[in-house]
């Protein structure tokens, strides 16, 4: 996902001159075509993550479209305040990146995992939230980004996601895409969980259930045209994501079904409990410590299914 959004990031650029990069002291060499073909428009911030976010806003208000790019843990909780005073009140137009989201660290411990960060981004006024699945939904939404007048948060995997979009689908903020049909089950995946989510859907194929599988990338706002749709044809729709089930994009969701009852569909939230992972693992090792491997959905999926109504 990163090297996707480096590349696109630089034919952007290249186009407009507006755009300009602030890192937090990391993707040097990453951006070294960035740097190349824009002199002058890449700013190594240090380790000052909440400069970083004011400095972003005031570029913003003089005109120029900055995004700052960091690892998730210190581009939103380090500077929470900021984000919110600086930029959403203003409502500019800064896109905040967060880099090797969810567990992608899993291995650095929870400073460096970022469980809540969908949480508290999307309760933001102005705040657009977006969770691509893959790297041609990442180069899509940048694409989508640099034509928004206000403030996004894009929440990026590490690198090596399996890319699931094929061909470049029709990408639009605030519309799910839909990767598979099916017609028992649909799962809403949101982010790097997507491939996971595809092959949860091929074990329940294997087991008799069909599984639709949409790629929600937009937490905020929600696909509702979409909402209404699969909670009117689906028993059971399931939300996935390698976040925290507290408020996260499950939470939306379920905000979302307590204003438009009554409702055919069950909802089904999986995602990670209300605690820290204190041990170390790669990325892998913790998903399944947290119940976010294909074959856990797809047991959670099930046993709701055969819960009694």
């Amino acid at each position: 996902m990163r090297n996707a959004f480096a590349a696109e990031l630089k034919e952007l650029a290249t186009m407009d001159e507006r755009i300009v990069l602030l890192s937090g002291d990391i993707g040097n060499r990453l951006f070294d075509n960035f740097k190349r073909e824009c002199p002058g428009r890449f700013f190594n911030c240090g380790v000052a993550e909440a400069n970083m976010t004011g400095v972003a806003a005031g570029m913003a208000m003089c005109g120029l479209r900055p995004i700052t790019y960091t690892i998730t843990t210190f581009n939103t909780y380090r500077c929470l305040e900021q984000i919110r005073l600086d930029v959403c009140y203003h409502n500019l137009p800064v896109t905040i990146v967060g880099v090797g989201a969810g567990l992608s660290y899993a291995g650095l411990g929870a400073t460096h995992q970022s469980l809540e960060d969908i949480t508290m981004l999307r309760m933001l006024p102005n705040m657009t939230v977006i969770c691509p699945g893959d790297a041609v939904e990442v180069r899509l939404a940048l694409r989508a980004v640099v034509k928004q007048e206000g403030p996004v948060y894009i929440r990026l995997g590490k690198k090596n996601e399996p890319v699931i979009n094929k061909q470049e689908p029709l990408f639009e903020i605030g519309k799910g895409i839909i990767i598979h049909e099916g017609s028992d089950v649909c799962i809403l995946s949101t982010g790097n969980m997507l491939p996971v989510a595809g092959d949860a859907a091929l074990n329940l194929q294997r087991q008799g259930v069909s599984a639709r599988v949409v790629s929600m990338h937009t937490v905020k706002p929600l696909d509702a045209d979409l909402l209404k749709d699969v909670f009117a044809n689906f028993k059971i729709i399931a939300t996935v994501e390698e976040h925290s089930l507290q408020g996260g994009f499950g939470g939306s969701i379920a905000e979302w079904t307590v204003d438009h009852q009554p409702l055919k569909g069950r909802l089904c939230r999986i995602g990670i409990a209300d605690k820290f992972l204190h041990g170390c693992g790669d990325q892998e090792n913790a998903r399944d410590t947290t119940g976010l491997t294909s074959n856990q959905i797809s047991e959670k999926i099930l046993a709701v299914m055969n819960q009694p109504v």
